[in-house]
């Protein structure tokens, strides 16, 4: 029987972004991402992964992990790891290369520690490969606040083939004169005219939103939504919101744009846009914002279209994997 490989995908840029600054967020230090694979990498061997593939990862997060194999893996059954050769730019682009070599050398599933931007990522380039988003960002309303050993049980189950326990996700298209890119959560439009810092946090130049799925509970953009209408990841449908100042609009609620900010957001008109339906944006000069960073600059004759799909990512169902265990008794002896 061939061995099963997982891949690691561990941000180290994930939780340090400009809202440390502007807002009460805290810091997801590089020490506990660390942590946080060696956890993993328990979890996946106790079922049967042979190897691991992990991004190389500067700013101590490899350290800490080095640390923890040192310490706690010499008594733990733990799979090979693999650090996958590249060169780092320390950029975006590094997960893409990442993802690709992971692919190449057939990882059967891939975990991902990082914010919503890091799930993006992983999701445009992992095909049908299942994902395992971990929260270690800021908003996160993407991926999960999960315990990494339990994490590593359930995807290292799904990816050796003892359970299928995956959940197809929405993504929401995004094609601005030719180039298309994607979301998970939310796509933004802003007046701001520059990427700068990339993290979105001024409620004031945004006046467009189109969600894939938004939870009155949730952290940022798709917070809005989610305090009007409630949407699952899996309605066959997403929202398109329009958006302006309190003083103007019909309905202003108090939004929690970001941990530790709150803000007075208007809303003006929510439409529903069914799967596979396109909105444009308003054509105006500023930015476009996916999950919640800045990443296209536009012009005022620059088309956006916005599509919400129902063909996105795999994402493993941890609670439906660990149930589905429990029941078949795949965790005993």
């Amino acid at each position: 029987m061939a061995e099963t490989t997982v891949g690691i995908v561990a941000n180290p840029a994930s939780g340090r972004d400009i809202r440390r600054l502007v807002a009460g967020a805290s810091v997801f230090d590089n020490a506990e991402k660390g942590s946080m694979v060696y956890r993993l990498m328990v979890g996946l061997g106790a079922v049967g992964v042979r190897r691991v593939l992990m991004m190389p990862a500067a700013s101590g997060l490899y350290d800490a992990l080095e640390r923890n194999l040192r310490s706690h893996g010499r008594d733990a059954r733990l799979p090979e790891l693999e650090l996958l050769e590249m060169p780092l730019r320390h950029d975006a682009q590094d997960t893409v290369e990442a993802v690709e070599c992971m692919l190449g050398k057939g990882v059967s599933a891939i975990a991902v520690l990082g914010g919503d931007g890091t799930s993006r990522l992983v999701a445009r380039h992992c095909g049908e490969v299942p994902i395992c988003p971990l929260s270690t960002g800021t908003n996160n309303a993407f991926p999960e606040m999960r315990e990494a050993t339990v994490a590593g049980l359930a995807t290292g189950l799904v990816a050796t083939g003892r359970l299928r326990a995956v959940r197809r996700k929405k993504i929401l298209r995004v094609r601005m004169n030719g180039h298309e890119d994607c979301a998970l959560v939310d796509v933004a439009a802003s007046g701001e005219r520059f990427v700068g810092a990339r993290a979105l946090w001024r409620p004031e130049s945004v006046y467009e939103i189109v969600v894939a799925s938004a939870a009155p509970d949730a952290v940022g953009l798709s917070a809005v939504a989610g305090l009007l209408a409630p949407l699952s990841r899996e309605d066959p449908f997403g929202l398109h919101l329009r958006l302006a100042p309190p003083e103007k609009a019909r309905r202003v609620l108090k939004v929690p744009l970001a941990p530790g900010l709150v803000v007075p957001v208007g809303v003006t008109e929510v439409q529903r846009i069914p799967l596979g339906e396109e909105v444009e944006l308003e054509p105006r000069a500023g930015v476009v914002a996916l999950d919640g960073e800045r990443e296209m600059e536009r012009g005022p004759e620059d088309r956006v279209g916005v599509v919400p799909e129902g063909e996105g990512p795999l994402v493993v169902d941890v609670a439906a994997a660990m149930r589905r265990a429990a029941r078949e008794g795949l965790l005993e002896g």
